[in-house]
């Protein structure tokens, strides 16, 4: 498989119109782009869904957004994600994306068929001094449990309400160069 089919989604744990892990994630994205990859970005926001619930599930409810995520997911290579992090975890809108998004949808479906074999980049941007590290070890080992390749580089951006610029761009360019380098080595890594 050559760089140039490489296909990769990008998106944030944030459902937030303002949410500096959109950003992040963007920039993340282009990085990807320069390296080959045609990356596809979707706002979580544009896909609601209810909590998961096993009932709803068993009873035939798998929700019509679940069903569009699972479809996108499985036709790419890998994904890049910005996790928001409160109270020293992932959020709760990226929580339930994953568990909907790992349940098959019908009984010829293989499991984790969604998530097994592809690749992740993780980021992280919050308005404290880790930058929402402690959030992205616990996606980390979520991410590997369900069979994706999590790759080794993390960027968490501390600070993040003042690292960006009013164009969303990072204001610091090693650090955009940073993040930017997690797009290219997810291209690398499922290539």
């Amino acid at each position: 498989m050559s760089k140039k089919n490489i296909k990769l989604i990008a998106f944030a744990g944030s459902t937030r119109r303002a949410s500096v892990n959109k950003q992040l994630v963007k920039i993340a994205a282009n990085g990807a782009e320069d390296a080959g990859a045609d990356v596809t970005y979707i706002d979580l926001a544009d896909y609601p869904m209810p909590f998961y619930d096993g009932d709803l599930e068993a009873d035939g409810g798998y929700p019509e957004n679940a069903l569009k995520l699972k479809a996108l997911f499985r036709e790419h290579d890998g994904f890049l994600i910005a996790s928001p992090e409160y109270n020293s975890g992932y959020s709760a809108v990226l929580k339930n994306t994953i568990d909907w998004i790992s349940r098959p949808a019908t009984k010829d479906e293989p499991p984790l068929a969604a998530f097994d074999g592809k690749y992740a980049s993780l980021m992280a941007a919050a308005p404290g001094a880790l930058g929402g590290l402690r959030g992205l070890y616990q996606l980390r080992e979520l991410l590997m449990n369900i069979n994706v390749t999590v790759l080794p580089k993390m960027r968490a951006v501390n600070f993040a309400l003042k690292a960006f610029d009013e164009n969303g761009q990072l204001t610091d360019p090693a650090t955009e160069a940073a993040v930017k380098a997690l797009g290219a080595q997810t291209v690398a890594a499922a290539a």
